[in-house]
């Protein structure tokens, strides 16, 4: 069986969707991604990534996938009937690695991981000036389109409906943008993507209170 190692409503909130759509069952590990222990058996959640990071998928035979784009492929192929990632050589896989990548580095890396985890508010302001440019390239993206790759719901739509739902924390009203508010309220009518919603959400809260 695949394991998680997660962080209730971080990044790895995208794997945790992706699995549920693609109907894979996991063991799921919540690794504090502060304190890097593993709160099962309070052991350092370094010796499972040094990265220290999540999402972190263990495999059946007990190697790791780091890094949400290469995760969250790996997942949509093990079910390919399902086209949570076009197949290999297809245009659109370069898509979704293109959309993947975006993601990754403009948004979470970009923005988000600036504004939640630097203090210092000249790096903070530097990330929030270039924020509004970045979420409009995905907004043109989904004018007139459902989803962000082909016809069908992909796990780059699982990353990027995780990115706006933590930008409303961050600060940045997507109200300015209706192709997103459009596409989030789709994403959060996906049963599987408001169950893992709901999952983390409820984690946060006790992790909160």
């Amino acid at each position: 069986m695949l394991q998680l190692y997660f962080f209730p409503m971080a990044c790895s909130l995208a794997s945790r969707i992706a699995l549920m759509e693609a109907g894979i069952e996991a063991r799921y590990h919540l690794a504090h991604i502060w304190t890097k222990k593993v709160l099962d058996d309070d052991s350092d959640f370094r010796v499972v990534s040094q990265k220290g990071a999540v999402p972190v998928l263990v495999l059946e035979n007990g190697e790791r996938l780091t890094e949400s784009a290469a995760v969250l492929q790996y997942i949509a192929d093990r079910k390919p009937e399902l086209g949570l990632a076009p197949p290999p050589g297809d245009l659109d896989r370069y898509r979704l690695q293109e959309w993947l990548s975006f993601i990754g580095t403009e948004i979470h890396k970009g923005f988000l991981f600036p504004t939640f985890w630097y203090k210092d508010d000249a790096s903070k302001a530097s990330a929030r000036e270039r924020i509004w440019q970045t979420v409009s390239v995905a907004a043109a993206r989904l004018n007139g389109r459902d989803y962000l790759v082909g016809d069908r719901f992909t796990v780059a739509d699982a990353h990027l409906a995780w990115a706006l739902m933590l930008l409303r924390s961050a600060g940045v009203d997507i109200a300015q943008w209706p192709e997103l508010v459009d596409y989030l309220a789709r994403m959060h009518a996906r049963p599987h993507v408001k169950a893992a919603v709901g999952i983390e959400t409820q984690l946060w809260k006790k992790m909160a209170a």
